[in-house]
């Protein structure tokens, strides 16, 4: 990422996690692909998935690109302190992930099809690292919101281990759990490869193809 990379390849401890503070870092502002308040609030029916890929603006693009998505959102998950600025996650001292909080109507997609996008989309088997961008705040994630996105997730990682074994990849590293807290990232960093078209973006997928949501 452009702003600064970190390098912290060990997460740090919650004893020694920054403190954070108590206001949301994120001033009012509309997604500027879909045009919706860019708030934490949900529409009846719909659901909400949690991805850490890497930068996380090249992986807000491939999510606000999938049918049936109604509003992505950056930030910062998987940590420590609360409401972190986009300085102290590089830090690597609050133990958060780049992340992406992806809201989805699931009578036109679901969480299988959208965890397809997630293997498929970068390389998991990198550890606190994605391509060029090294540091824990780059590390693999998915962060369930109930038990049966949690089922979900450790199954496909489970089946689609292997096929990247196969092609010679090492095991899996993504983190799988239960989201505790999806903290927003400030509002330049919303949508920022649709702000600005030519901006950097460090993700890269394996090339080895998912068999999750394909009925394989």
């Amino acid at each position: 990422m452009l702003f600064g990379k970190s390098k912290k390849s060990t997460l740090v401890t919650q004893e020694d996690a920054l403190a954070g503070r108590q206001s949301s870092v994120l001033t009012p502002a509309v997604h500027h692909v879909f045009g919706n308040d860019l708030t934490m609030n949900v529409p009846d029916g719909f659901e909400v998935a949690v991805f850490g890929m890497g930068c996380y603006w090249g992986v807000e693009r491939i999510f606000w690109q999938q049918p049936g998505v109604w509003l992505t959102m950056v930030g910062n998950a998987g940590g420590y302190s609360t409401h972190p600025t986009y300085e102290e996650v590089c830090t690597g001292q609050t133990g958060h992930t780049e992340a992406v909080r992806v809201v989805y109507d699931p009578s036109k997609t679901s969480f299988d099809a959208l965890l397809k996008v997630f293997w498929e989309n970068h390389d998991p088997t990198q550890g606190m690292r994605q391509g060029n961008d090294t540091g824990t705040q780059y590390r693999s994630a998915i962060y369930a919101t109930d038990q049966a996105q949690l089922d979900a997730a450790r199954a496909s990682a489970a089946e689609f281990g292997p096929r990247l074994a196969a092609q010679g990849f090492g095991p899996i590293t993504t983190e799988i759990k239960l989201v505790d807290e999806f903290y927003p990232a400030e509002a330049y960093h919303q949508q920022y490869l649709s702000k600005n078209p030519t901006g950097y973006c460090g993700i890269g997928g394996t090339g080895v193809t998912c068999p999750i949501g394909t009925g394989a």
